[in-house]
């Protein structure tokens, strides 16, 4: 009895929650209200697994800013294991991110056509979440903060995450202190290759005085790869679902898509391996 007492799950639980609320479980993750948020405006199947995908791409892109920003503190800290560690698991973050665009992958012109009038000017593109990664990966714009101009908080926080130093800057800023010729600040707008900086990592992977600092340089073209990753499948799915027509919020569609893939994150991880 006492083995078959032990397999069995507690199904009788405690008074600590409000009434009506359901299980300890449900109560956690708040089951109900996030169940609450996919509303439909249209009988159209496919709507619900677009709204689906996009809540669960918004989600991850919150997990994502938590774990490079664990990152940067630790690299400002000059702790590398647990700098490594958040990026590692930002990776897989990355990966579902990645694989997220299969819920929408199948989606035809005429399945997406049927409900996308519904959503009226709303597009991804307007994503606070994302444009908060995009500033962290260093492809700052300072024009897009006007898209929150009734949102104050919002706006601040994106100005915010505009004016501080992001991943990369962080990851460079610890190269200086290691004793590489970095002449790098951060700065309110995009990232463009240097071949300063390149120098710096081709020592890096040259130079037995600064080898400890490779995994670092591989987490981080991890990273990037992914970033590319995801901008590629977005390009295709909404290539295969929608073709060329112009976006939703007023960009050219695939062309904007197709621009923002060719952009290489952190370029200096990439060009040095032309001479390695």
């Amino acid at each position: 009895m006492g083995h078959d007492a032990v397999e069995k799950p507690n199904l009788s639980f405690g008074r600590g929650g409000e009434p009506g609320h359901g299980t300890p479980y449900a109560r956690y993750v708040r089951l109900a209200e996030l169940h609450s948020l996919q509303n439909p405006r249209s009988k159209v199947p496919a709507e619900l697994s677009f709204i689906v995908t996009t809540q669960v791409m918004e989600l991850l892109f919150g997990l994502l800013r938590h774990e490079w920003t664990l990152a940067q503190q630790a690299l400002r800290e000059d702790d590398l294991p647990a700098a490594l560690a958040a990026l590692r698991r930002g990776t897989h973050v990355q990966d579902v991110l990645v694989e997220s665009w299969d819920l929408l992958a199948t989606m035809t012109p005429q399945e997406f056509n049927a409900f996308r009038s519904v959503f009226g000017e709303a597009s991804g593109f307007q994503s606070s979440a994302f444009l908060h990664l995009e500033f962290l990966l260093g492809n700052k714009n300072a024009a897009l903060l006007r898209m929150y101009d009734e949102v104050p908080q919002t706006q601040a926080e994106l100005r915010e995450a505009l004016r501080s130093p992001g991943l990369y800057d962080d990851a460079l800023a610890l190269l200086a202190r290691r004793g590489l010729a970095v002449p790098h600040e951060p700065s309110e707008q995009r990232h463009h290759a240097d071949p300063a900086v390149e120098a710096a990592w081709r020592r890096v992977y040259t130079d037995p005085d600064h080898t400890a600092l490779q995994p670092l340089a591989e987490a981080l073209l991890d990273v990037a790869e992914r970033v590319t990753r995801w901008r590629q499948r977005h390009l295709a799915s909404v290539r295969r679902a929608m073709g060329a027509k112009p976006g939703s919020g007023g960009s050219s569609g695939l062309t904007w898509l197709r621009k923002a893939a060719e952009q290489d994150v952190f370029p200096e991880l990439w060009t040095v391996r032309d001479e390695l």
